[in-house]
Protein backbone atom coordinates (compact mmCIF):
# COMPACT_ATOMS: atom_id res chain seq x y z
CA UNK A 1 0.00 0.00 0.00
CA UNK A 2 1.36 3.13 -1.03
CA UNK A 3 0.57 5.88 1.43
CA UNK A 4 -1.07 9.38 -0.07
CA UNK A 5 -0.71 12.90 0.87
CA UNK A 6 -3.19 15.53 0.32
CA UNK A 7 -2.45 19.50 0.98
CA UNK A 8 -5.03 22.05 0.03
CA UNK A 9 -5.18 25.67 0.78
CA UNK A 10 -7.36 26.23 3.71
CA UNK A 11 -9.46 29.04 1.52
CA UNK A 12 -9.97 28.59 -2.31
CA UNK A 13 -10.94 31.82 -2.53
CA UNK A 14 -8.49 33.87 -1.41
CA UNK A 15 -5.49 34.35 -3.92
CA UNK A 16 -1.83 32.56 -3.83
CA UNK A 17 -0.19 36.11 -3.72
CA UNK A 18 -2.06 37.31 -0.35
CA UNK A 19 -1.24 33.72 1.25
CA UNK A 20 0.63 35.53 3.89
CA UNK A 21 -1.94 38.46 4.57
CA UNK A 22 -4.66 37.21 6.47
CA UNK A 23 -8.14 38.42 6.44
CA UNK A 24 -9.63 40.07 9.45
CA UNK A 25 -10.41 37.32 11.76
CA UNK A 26 -13.36 39.04 14.14
CA UNK A 27 -16.86 40.21 13.17
CA UNK A 28 -17.94 41.54 16.70
CA UNK A 29 -19.40 44.73 16.78
CA UNK A 30 -18.50 46.52 20.27
CA UNK A 31 -21.47 47.86 21.40
CA UNK A 32 -20.22 50.91 23.83
CA UNK A 33 -20.97 53.81 23.97
CA UNK A 34 -19.54 57.10 21.37
CA UNK A 35 -16.58 58.80 24.35
CA UNK A 36 -18.20 61.77 24.71
CA UNK A 37 -15.66 63.50 27.41
CA UNK A 38 -14.03 62.05 30.84
CA UNK A 39 -12.73 64.00 33.83
CA UNK A 40 -10.25 63.29 36.45
CA UNK A 41 -9.35 65.32 39.39
CA UNK A 42 -5.71 65.19 41.17
CA UNK A 43 -4.75 65.90 44.59
CA UNK A 44 -3.46 68.95 46.10
CA UNK A 45 -0.22 67.58 45.96
CA UNK A 46 0.28 66.96 41.83
CA UNK A 47 2.04 69.53 40.33
CA UNK A 48 3.49 68.65 37.10
CA UNK A 49 1.65 65.91 34.75
CA UNK A 50 4.37 63.60 33.66
CA UNK A 51 2.83 61.62 30.85
CA UNK A 52 -0.68 60.43 29.78
CA UNK A 53 -1.46 56.53 29.25
CA UNK A 54 -4.64 55.29 27.33
CA UNK A 55 -5.59 51.69 27.49
CA UNK A 56 -7.57 50.39 24.52
CA UNK A 57 -9.06 47.57 23.08
CA UNK A 58 -8.17 46.46 18.63
CA UNK A 59 -10.56 44.78 16.95
CA UNK A 60 -9.18 41.95 17.14
CA UNK A 61 -10.38 42.12 21.17
CA UNK A 62 -6.47 42.52 22.24
CA UNK A 63 -6.22 45.41 24.67
CA UNK A 64 -2.74 47.67 24.27
CA UNK A 65 -1.58 50.96 25.90
CA UNK A 66 -0.94 54.46 24.32
CA UNK A 67 1.61 56.99 26.45
CA UNK A 68 2.88 60.03 25.27
CA UNK A 69 5.48 62.28 27.90
CA UNK A 70 4.19 65.84 28.87
CA UNK A 71 6.46 67.15 31.66
CA UNK A 72 3.72 70.11 31.53
CA UNK A 73 2.87 71.86 34.87
CA UNK A 74 -0.76 71.92 36.12
CA UNK A 75 -3.65 73.61 38.71
CA UNK A 76 -4.88 70.55 40.78
CA UNK A 77 -7.90 72.57 41.44
CA UNK A 78 -8.67 72.01 37.58
CA UNK A 79 -10.00 68.85 36.31
CA UNK A 80 -8.10 67.13 33.86
CA UNK A 81 -9.90 66.22 30.11
CA UNK A 82 -9.53 63.86 27.63
CA UNK A 83 -12.67 63.69 24.70
CA UNK A 84 -13.04 63.71 21.16
CA UNK A 85 -14.72 66.22 18.92
CA UNK A 86 -17.68 65.20 19.69
CA UNK A 87 -19.68 67.91 17.95
CA UNK A 88 -17.99 66.50 14.63
CA UNK A 89 -18.95 63.06 15.04
CA UNK A 90 -22.84 64.63 15.74
CA UNK A 91 -22.99 66.05 12.52
CA UNK A 92 -21.39 63.04 10.89
CA UNK A 93 -24.07 60.38 12.06
CA UNK A 94 -26.65 62.93 11.30
CA UNK A 95 -25.79 63.17 8.24
CA UNK A 96 -25.32 59.47 7.44
CA UNK A 97 -29.22 59.07 9.41
CA UNK A 98 -30.80 61.04 7.03
CA UNK A 99 -32.49 59.35 3.92
CA UNK A 100 -31.47 61.74 1.36
CA UNK A 101 -27.66 61.29 1.74
CA UNK A 102 -25.55 63.22 -1.09
CA UNK A 103 -23.01 61.22 -2.67
CA UNK A 104 -20.09 62.40 -4.82
CA UNK A 105 -19.33 60.24 -8.03
CA UNK A 106 -15.44 59.46 -7.96
CA UNK A 107 -15.77 56.83 -10.77
CA UNK A 108 -17.25 55.87 -13.63
CA UNK A 109 -17.10 52.97 -16.30
CA UNK A 110 -18.99 51.73 -18.86
CA UNK A 111 -19.63 48.69 -16.17
CA UNK A 112 -19.27 49.89 -12.92
CA UNK A 113 -19.47 53.42 -10.83
CA UNK A 114 -18.68 54.47 -7.82
CA UNK A 115 -20.25 57.05 -5.28
CA UNK A 116 -18.65 57.84 -1.30
CA UNK A 117 -20.58 60.16 1.03
CA UNK A 118 -18.29 59.98 4.63
CA UNK A 119 -18.18 56.24 6.09
CA UNK A 120 -20.28 55.01 2.70
CA UNK A 121 -19.05 53.83 -0.71
CA UNK A 122 -21.93 53.32 -3.06
CA UNK A 123 -21.10 50.65 -6.32
CA UNK A 124 -23.15 51.01 -9.00
CA UNK A 125 -23.61 48.11 -11.11
CA UNK A 126 -25.19 44.93 -12.88
CA UNK A 127 -23.19 42.99 -11.97
CA UNK A 128 -23.30 40.06 -9.45
CA UNK A 129 -21.11 40.15 -6.33
CA UNK A 130 -19.18 36.48 -5.96
CA UNK A 131 -17.33 37.45 -2.67
CA UNK A 132 -16.21 39.97 -0.16
CA UNK A 133 -13.25 39.97 2.59
CA UNK A 134 -11.03 42.24 4.52
CA UNK A 135 -7.40 42.02 4.14
CA UNK A 136 -4.64 43.96 5.90
CA UNK A 137 -1.12 46.14 4.97
CA UNK A 138 -2.65 47.62 3.62
CA UNK A 139 -6.21 47.33 5.23
CA UNK A 140 -8.48 46.92 2.29
CA UNK A 141 -11.59 45.97 1.25
CA UNK A 142 -11.53 42.88 -1.76
CA UNK A 143 -14.79 42.64 -4.16
CA UNK A 144 -15.12 40.56 -7.08
CA UNK A 145 -17.22 40.86 -9.30
CA UNK A 146 -18.91 38.05 -11.85
CA UNK A 147 -18.26 39.41 -15.86
CA UNK A 148 -16.61 38.31 -18.93
CA UNK A 149 -14.69 41.69 -19.43
CA UNK A 150 -11.31 42.52 -20.06
CA UNK A 151 -9.78 46.11 -19.05
CA UNK A 152 -6.39 47.67 -18.47
CA UNK A 153 -6.06 47.58 -14.71
CA UNK A 154 -7.43 50.49 -13.19
CA UNK A 155 -6.22 52.89 -10.42
CA UNK A 156 -7.97 55.81 -8.59
CA UNK A 157 -6.52 57.66 -5.71
CA UNK A 158 -8.28 59.86 -3.25
CA UNK A 159 -5.68 62.22 -2.08
CA UNK A 160 -7.83 64.63 -0.12
CA UNK A 161 -10.38 61.56 0.92
CA UNK A 162 -10.99 60.40 4.42
CA UNK A 163 -11.85 56.87 5.02
CA UNK A 164 -11.57 55.91 1.36
CA UNK A 165 -8.02 56.02 -0.09
CA UNK A 166 -7.81 54.17 -3.02
CA UNK A 167 -9.48 52.07 -5.56
CA UNK A 168 -7.95 49.58 -7.85
CA UNK A 169 -9.66 47.08 -10.12
CA UNK A 170 -8.13 44.25 -12.32
CA UNK A 171 -9.30 41.49 -14.59
CA UNK A 172 -9.61 37.74 -14.22
CA UNK A 173 -10.39 34.65 -15.91
CA UNK A 174 -14.77 35.22 -15.70
CA UNK A 175 -14.34 37.96 -12.90
CA UNK A 176 -12.93 40.84 -12.11
CA UNK A 177 -11.96 42.41 -8.78
CA UNK A 178 -11.99 45.49 -6.89
CA UNK A 179 -9.95 46.73 -4.33
CA UNK A 180 -11.02 49.16 -2.08
CA UNK A 181 -7.83 50.74 0.50
CA UNK A 182 -8.83 52.40 3.60
CA UNK A 183 -7.09 55.09 5.46
CA UNK A 184 -7.08 53.28 8.70
CA UNK A 185 -8.49 49.60 10.57
CA UNK A 186 -12.69 49.34 10.65
CA UNK A 187 -15.23 46.79 10.03
CA UNK A 188 -18.04 46.93 7.72
CA UNK A 189 -21.57 45.56 6.59
CA UNK A 190 -22.55 45.66 2.80
CA UNK A 191 -26.08 45.60 1.51
CA UNK A 192 -27.69 44.77 -1.37
CA UNK A 193 -29.46 47.81 -3.22
CA UNK A 194 -32.05 48.55 -6.52
CA UNK A 195 -28.62 49.72 -7.95
CA UNK A 196 -25.67 48.03 -6.89
CA UNK A 197 -23.96 47.36 -3.27
CA UNK A 198 -23.41 49.86 -0.45
CA UNK A 199 -20.65 49.32 1.98
CA UNK A 200 -20.70 51.11 5.14
CA UNK A 201 -17.87 51.10 7.67
CA UNK A 202 -17.81 50.51 11.16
Amino acid sequence: MIPLFLCARENPFFPVDDAMDLPLTSNHIDGAKRLKRATITLPSTARTIESISVEYKNLDGSIATKKIELHNAIDWHLPLFISQNYNESQKESSALNKKHTVYKKIINLPFISFYKSGKRLKIITKDKMLRNFLLVKPHRIVCDFKHQTNFRSYIKKLPNSSFFKKIRLGTHKGYYRVVIELDGYYQYKVKKIASGYLFILL
